[in-house]
């Protein structure tokens, strides 16, 4: 018992983690951005034209890690969690072509940075 313990007493940092990357080809004008369970995701513009998305995930614990990114249409969803005896963490950074208008969860956002903790 004490050695479960102290492996949940670990607290994963997503500033821990290597970063991990994708592109998306995109030709919307307008980008919705969708992470689930709050991940703090960072949205800014870019010089390219397609859709950059950086991952930090870090997960401790015994448990299933889930993280995904996945682009449908105009929607980019986020994913990043973790079940059972597992702390995890994470961020994401999304750059998006310039003068392509950005939605966070279909609401009007002035790509500021990080969204709900």
């Amino acid at each position: 018992m004490t050695v479960l313990l102290t492996a949940v007493a670990g607290c994963a940092k997503a500033g821990d983690a290597d970063p991990e990357s994708t592109v998306f080809t995109f030709s919307g004008s307008t980008l919705n951005v969708v992470a689930l369970h709050h991940v703090p995701t960072d949205l800014v513009t870019a010089d390219r034209q397609d859709v950059k998305v950086t991952r930090w995930f870090k997960a401790d614990g015994i448990g299933k890690e889930r993280s995904s990114w996945v682009l449908e249409e105009n929607t980019l969803t986020l994913e990043a969690s973790c079940s059972g005896f597992a702390n995890c963490d994470a961020r994401f950074r999304v750059e998006v072509p310039l003068n392509t208008a950005v939605l966070r969860d279909g609401k009007k956002t002035d790509l500021k940075g990080a969204g709900p903790a």
